[in-house]
């Protein structure tokens, strides 16, 4: 039987002159100019770029129709690794404990409480499985009770374009509110009096640009903070000790935070220090001062600061946690007597604890490669925080651990129903020499008996952008890949965090091309010592890790094997020269503004995967993507695979996969998600043993 014929796109050459500058783009037609009202609708899709997505689905369904059992197969051993009945450790609030839990067969959980300390008299807050019924993408993003118990609301999207409604319900007789609020982002709170929701609206353009507050049982909206600058994204939140109400406002480079005191929720936002381009800064009230986190006077990897003063202009700052380079301080949570902070040091996480009185310890722990985070709880006179541990080989444990007594109590291990023996697996941590001499770590997860002979097939992960860190998790998902004796290896590339904020910044905007050469010399390195094989490995990236794949695969097509680039961000110069998307302005920091920088222009044309793309015999490639997804639009994938179809000179099958019903995170059921991996993982094997030739 012949193998099923690629579809082939129609050329329709577009000329774009920019800065002086002429480019040729051939597949620009597939931009639905009506791509806001597709966001919305999907129904609204022009009707031939409906026709070729779904061709595009059907060529790659044909192509992988001999991978369908084994897709099936890979799907029921992740699913045979969740607990279908499973629960979250319940989260103190006063009187309630707070948790949520799912049914089994649910792909969605249901919100609940019940007394404290009890196990019986559970209050349903909400079922989203009974919400999401019928409808093809349900997800919740925030949803919170009120701080007097009394109210509890969610924000929904039912489209994947993250446009969310908030609707809110009142507890004490289970009545969902008439009130609804329309075009939100998905992040909410309540005010600490209870009265007000703060919430942030989305523009036509998908961006976050107005605050507005609303009676949490329904009335007019208040605008509380407009932001003019595009570039910028808002968030809200409240202070630990619920002293104030935070507006965040901030790009990848530059933060500025907004007050608002609990004790006049209708008080028009205070500044506490001016932005200032390339100054980070994020705070939170610690009884009787402000604690500040920032990079600011050369504090490349982040001090803390501390403030007495009503408004923390940085005037009033003074030094609190000095800047030590290399220790990354990612994050701290505040506590009546305790200031806890998270900190990362080449690749690995760390817990420190310190008291009012400046005394402090760390959490340790023993692994070559874990990580860690702290789960926030609600109360702030407490002795006690919440921590998750976990690595490549350790299921995910949640403790409790007393601050003053330093013990930890475990609360609950993940539970793998089909088993899990973690004395099989071995994870280790290599590190491979770039270019110009940094040591770029690679966590290594495989079985113990794998052999270190380049036989045993690797797939090779990577993300390298936005300061996002590849912590070394574990997966349900991995070990269907290395239980058939695969090698998982995930590159700690900068353009990430993992090595401090100082390895991110050497891997963004005009340092941009670290991140793809590391990744390569990670490739490299793994080949050399036995880990995998030159031309036997598949690249797998999404979103910006997306773009990754795209610039992998034109700088080195011959370390692959196959390529997996899920929701890629590959037309980056024609997508940061469109101020109509939504994170267009807002990631000028990141990439460069081509609109005006000709020296971004000519950078990012440099390696605009789509861009570059020319004669070369290209590996398997599968590229996946999401019709209603506003951050890597569906045209994207969609371009990029017409354009490598058009110029490979290799016989290597090219395909596209267009989730029609979901947005960027895909699937939006916990079981309908693993479905997509499954497809992921099947194309991995698929390529890997036919061992396509150019």
């Amino acid at each position: 039987m012949s193998a099923p014929k690629p579809p082939a796109a129609r050329r329709d050459p577009k000329v774009i002159e920019q800065l002086g500058r002429t480019r040729t783009d051939d597949y620009a037609w597939m931009k639905d100019d009506n791509w806001r009202e597709v966001l919305r609708d999907p129904a609204a899709l022009r009707a031939d770029v409906r026709e070729h997505l779904e061709v595009e689905n059907a060529y790659t369904k044909a192509m992988l129709a001999g991978t369908e059992a084994l897709q099936a197969e890979l799907f029921a051993e992740m699913k045979g690794r969740i607990k279908e009945d499973d629960a979250s450790v319940p989260a103190s609030d006063g009187p309630w404990d707070y948790y949520a839990r799912y049914e089994i067969g649910a792909e969605h959980p249901v919100h609940a409480r019940r007394p404290r300390g009890r196990e019986d008299d559970e209050q349903v807050l909400l079922d989203e499985e009974a919400m999401a019924k019928g409808k093809a993408f349900f997800q919740v993003g925030a949803a919170s009770h009120s701080p007097d118990h009394g109210l509890y609301a969610w924000a929904a999207d039912e489209q994947g374009s993250e446009y969310y409604a908030i609707r809110v319900k009142d507890l004490s007789d289970g009545t969902i509110l008439d009130h609804v609020i329309e075009s939100a982002y998905g992040s909410f709170v309540f005010s600490p009096d209870s009265q007000w929701i703060f919430w942030i609206w989305r523009d036509e353009n998908a961006r976050p640009s107005k605050v507005y507050r609303r009676p949490a049982r329904g009335g007019e909206d208040v605008l509380v903070y407009e932001e003019k600058d595009e570039g910028m994204f808002l968030g809200v939140g409240v202070a630990s000790d619920r002293s104030h109400v935070l507006i965040h406002v901030g790009n990848q480079e530059t933060t500025e935070v907004l007050l608002i005191p609990a004790s006049d929720p209708t008080a028009a936002p205070v500044v506490a220090e001016a932005r200032r381009v390339g100054v980070k800064y994020d705070l939170d009230h610690w009884t009787d001062r402000w604690v500040i986190r920032t990079n600011d006077d050369g504090a490349v990897d982040f001090k803390l600061a501390q403030s007495t003063a009503a408004a923390p202009a940085k005037v009033s700052w003074q030094d609190f946690v000095a800047h030590e380079p290399g220790r990354y301080i990612t994050g701290f949570a505040a506590f009546a007597d305790h200031l806890v902070r998270l900190e990362r040091v080449n690749a690995c996480d760390r817990i420190v604890v310190m008291t009012r009185a400046g005394q402090s310890h760390e959490i340790a722990f023993e692994e070559e490669a874990y990580a860690l985070s702290l789960e926030g709880g609600y109360e702030y006179e407490t002795t006690t925080t919440r921590f998750v541990y976990q690595s490549p080989t350790t299921p995910r444990q949640w403790f409790d651990y007393d601050m003053e007594s330093r013990e930890r109590t475990l609360r609950k291990t993940q539970e793998i129903p089909s088993g899990h023996d973690a004395d099989r697996y071995v994870a280790r941590r290599l590190y491979a020499k770039a270019a110009d001499g940094a040591e770029v770590p690679i966590t290594v997860l495989m079985l113990k008996d794998t052999p270190l002979d380049g036989s045993a097939p690797l797939l090779l992960y990577g993300y390298g952008s936005y300061g996002h860190a590849m912590e070394p998790t574990f997966s349900i998902r991995n070990l269907s890949l290395v239980d058939r004796g695969w090698i998982w290896a995930v590159a700690h590339i900068r353009g990430g965090s993992d090595k401090g904020w100082g390895w991110f910044l050497d891997g963004r905007r005009e340092n941009k091309t670290n991140t793809f050469t590391d990744f390569i010399a990670c490739a490299e390195h793994l080949s050399a010592n036995g880990y995998g094989k030159a031309g036997r490995m598949v690249a797998y990236g999404g979103s910006a890790g997306g773009m990754l794949m795209g610039a992998v695969a034109n700088l080195r097509p011959d370390l692959w094997s196959g390529i997996i680039a899920a929701v890629p961000f590959v037309d980056v110069l024609n997508t940061m020269s469109d101020t109509s998307l939504p994170l267009t302005p807002p990631e000028w920091p990141e990439w460069g503004n081509p609109l005006e920088d000709e020296a971004a222009y000519d950078r990012i044309a440099s390696y605009s995967p789509y861009d570059q793309v020319s004669a070369k015999a290209y590996p398997p490639v599968l590229a996946t993507g999401g019709l209603s997804d506003p951050r890597v639009t569906y045209w994207e994938p969609q371009k990029w695979v017409a354009k490598l179809r058009q110029y490979s000179t290799s016989d290597s099958p090219i395909l596209l996969k267009i989730n029609m019903e979901a947005g960027h995170g895909g699937a939006s059921g916990r079981f309908d998600f693993l479905k997509e991996i499954a497809l992921d993982y099947a194309f991995a094997i698929w390529a890997q043993e036919r061992g396509w030739e150019g």
